[in-house]
């Protein structure tokens, strides 16, 4: 429960309380744009990230309902999506020490398929700067989207998503990870 903590106070609550020190000062103004950062996996799962998903699937929801409420005061809000990005993030990304560090485990072959998985996805990330480049597009634009896609794998991903069944892409996404054959 800590780690699961920990992960939703720096993802999810600490945007809250940013946006909170924020919002009057941009309601008083009459304008202002707030930008989240997510992910693809706030809108498309990853395998042994569960709590990290949930983190990012919280903000979206969270950024997609308030700009409803914020509109009205020439607030916008925007969530930049980025696929793989080559940053500290591959060291620091946290999966549930239980499930991943005990040989034993029952989920110690995923982590293992997941753990090459990302090894594989590492080679094609993008530059930082790519994502700078879009948040910049994003907040010097006079009517801005609701969301912004980074990276030709997050566009890719999230167009496949779009595009096939439930099943479909659980499949896909099972392939991708070498999961076919985990029991």
């Amino acid at each position: 429960m800590d780690e699961i903590k920990a992960q939703f106070e720096t993802n999810f609550f600490g945007a809250i309380r940013v946006m909170q020190a924020v919002i009057p000062i941009m309601r008083k103004q009459r304008r202002g744009k707030i930008v989240n950062i997510t992910s693809t996996a706030g809108r498309i799962s990853i395998p042994q990230y569960s709590i990290y998903n949930g983190t990012k699937f919280a903000l979206e929801g969270l950024s997609e309902s308030i700009q409803y409420e914020l509109e009205p005061f020439g607030i916008k809000i925007i969530l930049i999506e980025p696929g793989a990005v080559g940053s500290n993030f591959w060291r620091n990304i946290k999966i549930a020490n239980r499930a991943s560090s005990n040989p034993n485990s029952l989920y110690a072959q995923l982590a293992n398929n997941m753990s090459k998985a990302f090894k594989k996805m590492e080679v094609n990330v993008i530059h930082p700067s790519e994502v700078a480049k879009v948040i910049l597009d994003a907040v010097t634009s006079d009517n801005p989207q609701l969301r912004y896609v980074v990276g030709n794998d997050a566009a890719r991903i999230i167009e496949a998503r779009k595009n096939m069944s439930d099943r479909e892409f659980g499949n896909l996404r099972k392939k991708q990870f070498n999961l076919q054959n985990i029991s």
